[in-house]
């Protein structure tokens, strides 16, 4: 199967290097195609104000001065001279989960992948302390060879989580929904030499929504989280409201 993985952690970031040994070593046709520093947080964006670059590692890694969407457009759509059977993006260093889906440079990159038609996964390491990079990128693995066995029959964009633990620890894995955070932590304020006032964007809250069903339930009973998500924003339950609404 070929393979295009990505990230928003940047090409160095371990969480690529193991995902992209492991499936090589399962005889998959693997390309990397990353930002060259880390994008977190760039969710959706497009790079559309300046060209962009791609260069390669020693390693055959091809890294891009622009966001994890770029990346994945750019491979697409013009750099690879097939396109993938696949596109995996991670293992981001810390859960995507709840809201962080719509911040997320990791989803976005997988995202992407899906837009265009490409089945696609998004990947990350809940953070635990251990840095198990080896079961996020096992369960990737056997995400694959699920879908060599048995392809869902239609595009599809799944946000997997991965608790940091040993393999044989897992419990299983668990289809869930988004849950919800808190908002976020107030915005850390600091004044730098020139005795000018800079802002630091708080840390995501705690969970809220975090009951049976949930990702973040989930992970915290040690079972992989898989939540099928869509792109279309529309909230139809409104549709007749807002009609309603105009013609007043």
């Amino acid at each position: 199967m070929r393979i295009l993985l990505s990230n928003d952690d940047g090409y160095f970031a371990p969480g690529l290097a193991a995902l992209a040994t492991m499936l090589t070593e399962h005889g998959h046709r693997v390309t990397v195609v990353a930002p060259e520093r880390d994008r977190s947080g760039a969710s959706n964006s497009l790079t559309l104000d300046r060209p962009l670059m791609v260069r390669q590692t020693p390693s055959g890694f091809h890294y891009v001065n622009g966001t994890p969407t770029d990346c994945v457009h750019l491979a697409v759509t013009g750099l690879l001279p097939e396109l993938p059977d696949m596109v995996i993006s991670g293992i981001n260093h810390g859960a995507n989960m709840g809201d962080d889906t719509v911040y997320s440079g990791t989803v976005a990159a997988a995202t992407e992948g899906f837009l265009l038609g490409i089945p696609s996964i998004a990947i990350s390491l809940v953070h635990g302390g251990q840095d198990r990079f080896d079961t996020a990128a096992r369960v990737a693995a056997d995400l694959v060879a699920r879908f060599m066995a048995s392809p869902i029959s239609r595009p599809t964009l799944l946000n997997v989580n991965v608790p940091d633990v040993p393999f044989d620890v897992l419990a299983g894995i668990e289809v869930t929904r988004l849950g919800r955070r808190h908002k976020a932590q107030d915005t850390v304020k600091t004044v730098n030499p020139r005795n000018q006032t800079m802002y630091w964007v708080g840390a995501a809250g705690a969970a809220q929504d975090a009951g049976p069903g949930t990702d973040f339930n989930a992970v915290t009973r040690n079972l992989v989280s898989i939540t099928p998500l869509q792109v279309d924003l529309t909230h139809y339950p409104q549709i007749a409201q807002v009609s309603e609404w105009l013609a007043l």
